[in-house]
């Protein structure tokens, strides 16, 4: 499969934990993208969004991106772009299962570090971009 490089470097952000760069870098794809390729780059955005708020305490904004980015990415086939929807969302659901568990988001909650996912491609690319090379020098 040939990978926009855009998509794998922000998958490379996204894997160091770095939410805020992995989410600028897919917002570039997401822009230039329509039909079932702009739902599953915007679900991945607001993954992203969703954890980057979690980490930062903001328990609402991350529940609220958490289930929107799962309903973006829903009915799209799986898998996507190489990615394992269903898996992928089952690591979510397993990190953010402890703030779910409570009908109003419990701001006490803290984002448990060893429960981020890791999204792997399956086939994997060729290669991987440097992702600095996706950072806008100006930010």
């Amino acid at each position: 499969m040939d990978y926009d490089p855009r998509y794998l470097a922000g998958i490379l952000f996204f894997n160091d934990r770095d939410f805020f760069e992995a989410h600028e870098v897919w917002e570039d794809v997401w822009t230039e993208s329509t039909g079932p390729e702009r739902r599953f780059y915007q679900g991945l955005i607001q993954a992203a969004v969703a954890l980057h708020h979690f980490r930062n305490g903001n328990v609402r904004g991350a529940t609220k991106l958490y289930r929107t980015g799962r309903a973006y990415m829903e009915p799209l086939d799986q898998p996507f772009f190489g990615l394992d929807k269903a898996g992928f969302w089952n690591q979510m659901e397993h990190c953010f299962r402890e703030l779910h568990a409570s009908s109003e988001p419990d701001r006490r909650v803290t984002l448990d570090e060893s429960k981020i996912p890791t999204i792997s491609l399956d086939p994997p690319p060729d290669a991987w971009p440097d992702p600095a090379a996706f950072v806008d020098d100006e930010e």
